[in-house]
């Protein structure tokens, strides 16, 4: 199975954020969150979806807790809309897949 969601780094986020297109969605989770895991599949499926429009990324809070305390994420999962490099969005939870392609669609108009 091909994953087509990518995992960011703080070494990497930076310049993974200035190369991608269009919107991007940041999920900062972690190995032991049962909302988080239980989202993974959702941002899976929309990465799949919105591949070459959209890019969706995730960053484990553990590794890169650095990241974590940067965009001040308190609970997880918590998910970043970047548009063209900005922050114009965030949602905490385990959102439903209507919700999110919502989301990225209003940030893909903008």
């Amino acid at each position: 199975m091909t994953q087509h969601t990518q995992t960011w780094t703080e070494a990497d986020f930076d310049s993974q954020l200035a190369q991608s297109q269009g919107t991007v969605v940041v999920d900062f989770w972690a190995e032991w969150c049962p909302p988080c895991k239980a989202l993974a599949p959702t941002l899976e499926h929309l990465a799949e979806e919105y591949a070459g429009r959209a890019t969706i990324a995730k960053v484990d809070i553990d590794k890169e807790a650095g990241l974590a305390a940067r965009f001040q994420v308190q609970s997880i999962p918590t998910l970043l809309f970047f548009r063209d490099g900005e922050l114009v969005d965030r949602a905490v939870g385990n959102l439903p897949p209507a919700t999110l392609r919502s989301k990225i669609d209003d940030h893909q108009a903008a």
